[in-house]
C-alpha cells in the first residue's frame, strides 16, 4: 500500500460513515461483508483536508482502471449509491468493488472478498473527474 493507509477527504469521510452507518441491510452477505471490512479499514485511515488529497487515491467520482488476477481489466468511476450505472462502468461506494477501491492508490493491489471469492486487483491508473460537478453527498 503506497500511503500505508487508506486516505480520505474529510468530507467524504463523513458521509461514508454515515451511509455505512444506515446501510446494515445489504442485500447479500458478501456485500455485508465486504462493508464490514471496509468500516474496519477506515478506523485507521488518513483523513486529509481537500487541498491535501494526493491526486492518485480514488475517491467518490475518481476513475479507476483495474486490472483482475483472473485476466480482465476495465475502467470503473467510483460514485454515491444513487449514481450507480452499470452500463457507464459507475459502481457504488456500497459495493464490493466499490468498497475495495476506496481510499487506495495508483499501484496498490488490494486483495478482497468478492462475490466470486477472494481476488487480487491492482490499481493501474486513477484519474481525477474534475470537469464533473462533485456529487450532492447527502442521504
Amino acid at each position: 500500500m503506497k500511503y500505508g493507509s487508506l486516505i480520505l477527504e474529510k468530507k467524504e469521510y463523513v458521509y461514508l460513515k454515515r451511509i455505512l452507518n444506515i446501510s446494515g441491510y445489504a442485500d447479500d452477505f458478501e456485500t455485508q461483508k465486504s462493508l464490514q471490512r471496509l468500516n474496519e479499514e477506515l478506523k485507521n485511515a488518513q483523513i486529509v483536508d481537500e487541498e491535501d488529497f494526493p491526486p492518485d487515491v480514488i475517491r467518490f467520482n475518481s476513475k479507476a482502471m483495474v486490472y483482475s488476477e483472473n485476466g480482465w481489466e476495465k475502467i470503473i468511476q467510483l460514485v454515491i449509491p444513487s449514481e450507480k450505472n452499470a452500463k457507464q462502468d459507475k459502481v457504488s461506494i456500497l459495493t464490493p468493488m466499490g468498497a475495495a477501491l476506496i481510499g487506495y492508490s495508483e499501484g496498490d493491489t488490494v486483495e478482497w472478498d468478492f462475490p466470486s471469492g477472494l481476488q487480487k486487483i491492482q490499481i493501474v491508473s486513477v484519474t481525477q473527474d474534475t470537469d464533473q460537478k462533485k456529487s450532492k453527498m447527502s442521504i
